[in-house]
């Protein structure tokens, strides 16, 4: 299937929902906060009204109200032109601005230098809206409404209310705001009190209740569906479907955000390379039923606020034809196991994983437990879906990556890139340093990689950079492709500069994922396998130097003071990075400054430490120890093991004592 159809056939699945109105939580910058989420039924929109207007029945004024900013996405009817309106005099068939809706607009309009008359805005919306309440497909509220705006004391009514200010002489104050929005060019939307439904009506709705406010309401929904399929366009080829149906050039916007102006699908260029010489006009090149058009931007634009992931400009969203959760391709380890255990104690999985996750086992079984428990329950038949959307300029949109999976093959996938990148990873959690096995996320990935500290965190303050990261290293995680070898090259540069961070819990963060892309870059390149435990047998040079470099810092740590040496750097930190370019010669730096203070440690602690160097010396061949080229990631590698296995033992000390 091809990414349209595959939108199609979410829609059709999804069809059901369409209209309802459901909140996803996510935790922003002010904590949690809820995104309303719509799939929209086709000719329909979302907008941010200002106004709520209530009316009777009969078309009575009963209030209005301004409309909070939590509560103000409204869903409304739309036309293939007034969708895609700019500067031209397009209404909208039901809700508007001011100046279509208000027939005494003019009146209280201010003129500026350049006179501009608003009257046809209004004359045009209600013949629109005249025509849909003559039509066999009419409903009550449009009936109530239509008689209503047809009195033209709609700026009337709400100055009446205290929602529009007037100046001393009785017009509109243009610098008052409702919302960041001028009073003048505010989005009303209507509620309509004293109707009740009939019993066919509120089968309609699926909630099955009466919804006062009209962008709630579904039989209206439906009423204006089959109002605008009555009268629209003699019909064409769709080159979608293969049926002839009505056709449209005119493609939704607001794709990726309620504030997005790119467009998927655009044919408007005809004057410069559109068809570059192919086609005569436009029909030729590429036609698009205007429902089909409708189900599919609807479809993706549900599927990446419900799904979906954004970064600048960037957006991408995975899924499972059958909407079953599927894991987060971009979160570290950790994250990924939690997501399983929320998911598991929701009660939508299979029993036995639940119970299996109580059980304490370590974090490697935790995670291949969650890869088990999404594969039994999203099955082998099913498929994932991956599009990726990014921008070179406000007014386009191109699909940078579609892929569509087996299930199966894509849990594989991203199983292997996490035990690929399988390390020992630093990050704060729930207030505290945290420790984990596995791999960090991509923002946190771009951040060491590309970021500086910055008030104790690690800040990329360039935020394309959180893009392209995400580009490259999309591949990487859902098509095993090989890691940027210049991404490899960088986090190993960070992560030998421990100086550069105050906090060393920063610094151990950036080595921990330098690690991980060290050992996966090698199992690429070299099909070496690496672990975090330490490897007393290995002979490699850079290997060996990272394990005297560990021991050297450890030694120097050993004689510091708790709290009067606390942040102090030891010769190994402050030599590291010149000891990466040339271990040789530098060692030979750290060595004769490391022996005061292993005068310092009691005679037993000071033949351990000599011995263990003693041990990591006959491990080299004679001429790899006075080999002074620069050093390969690997000693990372060693590096870390080493240090956390002198932590480790020295925990076991504690323990046994």
């Amino acid at each position: 299937m091809n990414w349209t159809n595959e939108l199609l056939d979410l829609y059709e699945k999804n069809q059901d929902i369409a209209g309802e109105v459901k909140y996803k939580t996510v935790k922003g910058k002010k904590g949690q906060e809820l995104i309303p989420l719509i799939l929209l039924p086709v000719f329909h929109t979302t907008v941010t009204a200002q106004i709520t207007v209530t009316i009777a029945e009969d078309g009575g004024f009963l209030g209005a109200k301004t409309v909070s900013k939590e509560d103000n996405l409204t869903l409304i009817p739309v036309t293939d032109k007034s969708l895609s309106r700019t500067a031209g005099i397009e209404p909208h068939p039901f809700c508007d601005n001011l100046k279509y809706l208000a027939g005494d607009y003019m009146a209280y309009y201010r003129q500026g230098k350049k006179l501009k008359d608003y009257s046809d805005n209004y004359s045009l919306y209600i013949e629109s809206l005249r025509k849909w309440q003559e039509s066999p497909y009419t409903h009550k509220k449009v009936n109530a409404i239509y008689k209503y705006l047809c009195k033209g004391t709609l700026i009337k009514d709400l100055v009446g209310q205290d929602i529009i200010l007037l100046d001393d002489e009785g017009k509109m104050l243009e610098a008052e705001k409702i919302q960041n929005v001028a009073q003048s060019d505010a989005f009303v939307r209507f509620c309509v009190e004293g109707i009740v439904n009939t019993k066919a009506d509120i089968l309609g709705d699926a909630s099955g209740r009466y919804h006062a406010e009209c962008w709630l309401d579904r039989t209206l929904q439906e009423a204006y569906i089959q109002y605008y399929s009555s009268i629209l366009s003699e019909k064409d080829l769709c080159y979608l479907t293969g049926k002839r149906v009505s056709i449209s050039y005119l493609q939704p916007k607001k794709i990726r955000h309620e504030g997005d102006g790119a467009k998927l699908i655009s044919s408007n260029d005809e004057s410069n390379y559109t068809f570059r010489g192919r086609f005569s006009n436009k029909a030729e090149a590429f036609a698009i039923g205007y429902e089909a058009s409708q189900k599919v931007h609807n479809a993706l634009k549900w599927i990446i606020r419900k799904r979906g992931y954004r970064w600048e400009d960037l957006c991408v969203v995975i899924w499972e034809s059958g909407m079953y959760p599927v894991p987060s391709w971009n979160v570290d380890t950790d994250a990924l196991v939690d997501e399983y255990e929320e998911f598991a104690s929701q009660g939508d999985w299979d029993e036995d994983e639940v119970l299996e996750s109580e059980t304490g086992e370590a974090q490697a079984s935790s995670f291949q437990r969650a890869m088990r428990g999404y594969g039994r329950t999203i099955g082998d038949m099913s498929r994932i879906v991956l599009l990726a959307f990014d921008s070179a300029t406000t007014g386009r949109l191109a699909m940078t990556e579609y892929k569509s999976f087996e299930s199966s093959r894509f849990l594989d996938n991203l199983t292997y890139w996490h035990e690929g990148c399988n390390w020992l990873q630093v990050k704060y959690k729930e207030g505290h340093k945290y420790e984990y096995m596995g791999m960090a996320g991509v923002s946190d990935i771009a951040e060491a990689i590309y970021g500086t500290e910055q008030n104790g965190k690690l800040v990329l303050n360039n935020k394309k950079m959180y893009a392209q990261v995400c580009k490259r290293l999309l591949p990487c995680i859902s098509d095993r492709r090989k890691i940027p070898l210049d991404m490899v090259r960088q986090a190993v540069q960070k992560a030998s500069s421990p100086v550069s961070y105050e906090k060393r819990y920063n610094w151990e963060a950036v080595l921990g994922i330098a690690c991980a892309m060290v050992k996966k870059e090698r199992k690429e390149q070299k099909k070496e396998e690496w672990s975090m435990a330490l490897d007393k047998e290995c002979k490699n040079r850079d290997y060996l130097y990272g394990r005297l470099l560990a021991v050297a810092d450890k030694i120097e740590r050993r004689t510091f003071d708790r709290d009067e040496d606390a942040g102090r750097e030891t010769n190994a930190d402050r030599l590291m990075n010149a000891f990466s370019q040339h271990p040789y010669q530098t060692w030979t730096i750290i060595e004769r400054r490391i022996h005061p203070y292993l005068r310092k440690l009691d005679i037993k602690e000071r033949n351990y430490y000599k011995k263990m160097m003693d041990d990591i010396y006959e491990l080299f061949d004679a001429d790899s120890f006075t080999n002074n080229d620069r050093l390969k990631g690997i000693y990372l590698l060693g590096y870390h093991s080493q240090m956390n296995e002198m932590r480790y033992q020295k925990a076991e000390e504690k323990k046994e004592d």
